[in-house]
């Protein structure tokens, strides 16, 4: 039987798809996954308590979360950025809710980008709003010209942490370029979590928790894993791991 991935489904606003409001999750990350050899099974938003979340969660062998808008920044304690764009609370709170009963009861997670800032923030982290404003030493392109914008990510090189699960991951290929999509990165960490790769700005581009597999990226491998056997690899190390963790 194949591993059941729990994906974090989106709201969406009504368009050219259906004359309704919808609940959807990416084909990028769908086709990663089932390339990996799991079955994805997208979860419909709602409101949920973190115990409804992990009865939830008790069915699957695994949680994805994808990339998207920006996190209500009321949740870490700001106002929003001029720049902060597309934020839902409803997302929000359902994938946050999400995020702290998977790590609750060990169900292997792999967060993407927007699900990286959601699970930082559900642990009492915080983010940069604008990576703009940041002073670092040295600016690294994170996302294309004018973002947001229907462009493709850019590349940009990463340090990945010896030891790491996510070293663990790409068992043996060389370090993947980040395909970076995003304007907002995390600043200070949530509880638990340990940064385990980083840009050339030091931004922190992965995070790990040290009590299961529960991996966070900043980047999106499924953007290129369908023609790179490394970014590839990530969502294989994942589904691997929630089919070990099930058996």
């Amino acid at each position: 039987m194949l591993p059941l991935i729990a994906v974090a489904g989106r709201i969406g606003a009504r368009g050219k798809v259906s004359r309704i409001e919808v609940s959807f999750a990416g084909r990028r990350y769908l086709d990663a996954v089932i390339r990996a050899g799991g079955e994805p099974v997208t979860l419909a938003p709602r409101a949920l308590s973190d115990e409804d979340a992990a009865q939830i969660l008790g069915r699957f062998d695994g949680l994805l979360l994808m990339g998207g808008s920006d996190v209500d920044p009321a949740m870490y304690g700001q106002e929003p950025h001029p720049r902060t764009y597309g934020v839902d609370r409803r997302n929000d709170e359902f994938e946050a809710a999400l995020c702290r009963a998977a790590a609750r009861i060990g169900l292997p997670t792999l967060a993407i980008c927007r699900g990286m800032q959601v699970a930082n923030v559900a642990f009492g982290g915080s983010l940069h709003q604008h990576l703009a404003d940041v002073e670092v030493p040295f600016q690294v392109a994170h996302g294309p010209h004018g973002f947001p914008s229907p462009l493709e990510g850019v590349e940009h090189p990463i340090e990945i942490a010896p030891g790491s699960l996510l070293t663990k991951a790409l068992n043996g290929y060389d370090v993947p370029p980040a395909i970076s999509y995003h304007h907002q990165a995390v600043d200070r960490l949530g509880s638990g979590f340990t940064a385990t790769a980083w840009a050339a700005d030091a931004h922190v581009e992965a995070m790990e928790r040290g009590d299961g597999w529960f991996v966070c990226l900043q980047w999106h491998p499924e953007d290129t894993a369908h023609n790179d056997p490394a970014q590839q690899r990530i969502y294989d190390a994942f589904v691997e791991q929630a089919r070990t963790e099930r058996d």
